[in-house]
């Protein structure tokens, strides 16, 4: 039976226990952050979202914002840290710029993107705060067109393309026949995927078009059996930015031979069938909250609530110079088997790739065997030698 003075102890104690946390909550600050997204995104319509294409976002990235947010709940209060979440649609460039800029007035410390490469950059110039890329794969944003405050959390293309290299030289699938779309996109990240191809030693023994199209007249043009005979290869690499292509493109080749790329073995960030590292743990909490199986899209989002979490925690009174500093220096763990950190050169998320065929994952890059001087990771995208951006972080 309780006795009065052990119940005068408790009280004590839970008195004392509030006046230690009470001055550091009443000293800490808000790191305030405000995602930007497309108000009307039609990579999220009703009829792409039920094909449920491999690389394409599942749903709105502020799902695994609030995941993150949730989890870390508990150490941003010891830490007497507190991160307030906003979202600003906007419907076009100037729409973006303009909610960029309000944000920016109403004391946002941090802007979260995803959105398109102009777009992005247009926030990322109209603002002097970080801007946490979710979305854009463009490897333009980290070389050519990159900013000092701009941080990328979904992996670039050249990441993708590169982790795809090099599962392929792991497996002596040295050959490839390559299917590009008709897309400017398509275009662009065909010469992403060249350059991985050169970079790992493989051999092109030939490069085809291809065109998805309504006119019957046309029909030989995504015909997959015309496209994949009169050559000898190891796999198919098909480059399909709409993915509509590519998800048909498997076990429809002339030769019975492997597809990669955007279809049949496809890099991505996350999988909600991974099965390490405590991966199941945070599939299962996303998926509970969000009622869908979580994306390497809704995995960056997430991640990107748990660097505004560290450097809210790192720095709890702020000011958002501090947050900014802190957020460059973060080491996360992304439930990968290893930590993770942005590159100084180019402000991506070092990470280890996922290689799935959409059932399960298949595969990890870096591919055991690649070495690296300083870290295996770099050598998923363009490494500090390679760097073409000019401006000093």
């Amino acid at each position: 039976m309780r006795t009065r003075a052990t119940a005068s102890c408790f009280a004590g104690a839970w008195l004392m226990a509030v006046a230690l946390v009470a001055p550091a909550a009443a000293g800490a600050a808000v790191l305030k952050a405000t995602l930007i997204t497309p108000d009307d995104d039609p990579r999220l319509e009703r009829s792409r979202l039920e094909r449920a294409y491999l690389g394409h976002p599942g749903g709105r990235l502020s799902d695994g914002l609030e995941v993150a947010l949730e989890e870390t709940k508990f150490e941003l209060e010891a830490a007497g840290a507190e991160v307030a979440l906003a979202s600003a649609p906007a419907a076009t460039l100037e729409a973006a710029r303009a909610a960029a800029v309000a944000a920016e007035k109403n004391g946002a410390a941090v802007l979260l993107t995803d959105l398109p490469a102009e777009w992005t950059l247009a926030v990322a110039d109209a603002v002097k705060l970080p801007v946490l890329n979710l979305g854009d794969a463009s490897d333009r944003l980290r070389q050519q067109d990159c900013r000092a405050r701009m941080f990328h959390l979904i992996p670039s293309e050249r990441m993708r393309s590169d982790a795809l290299a090099q599962t392929l030289v792991s497996r002596k699938w040295s050959k490839l026949l390559l299917l590009v779309g008709g897309s400017p996109q398509d275009a662009q990240r065909a010469a992403t995927v060249q350059a991985s191809i050169k970079r790992y030693g493989l051999q092109v023994v030939a490069s085809k078009p291809f065109k998805l199209s309504a006119d019957p007249r046309e029909r030989d043009l995504a015909n997959p059996l015309l496209l994949t005979a009169g050559n000898s290869y190891d796999a198919v690499w098909v480059v399909d930015s709409d993915g509509e292509f590519a998800r048909m493109l498997p076990y429809r080749t002339v030769l019975p031979r492997p597809v990669v790329g955007d279809g049949g073995l496809v890099a991505l960030a996350w999988h909600a069938q991974f099965e390490r590292y405590g991966a199941p743990q945070v599939s299962r909490r996303f998926a509970k909250a969000a009622k869908r199986p979580m994306t390497a899209q809704d995995w960056a989002a997430w991640m990107a609530g748990k660097t505004l979490a560290a450097a809210a925690i790192a720095a709890p009174k702020g000011p958002n110079a501090a947050w900014a500093q802190a957020i460059g220096k973060s080491t996360l763990d992304g439930s990968k088997g290893t930590s993770l950190s942005f590159r100084a050169w180019d402000g991506q998320l070092r990470q280890p790739m996922l290689l799935t065929d959409g059932q399960g994952v298949i595969a990890q890059a870096p591919a055991e065997g690649v070495l690296h001087p300083r870290n295996v990771l770099d050598t998923l995208g363009a490494d500090a030698p390679e760097k073409l951006c000019p401006i000093a972080r």
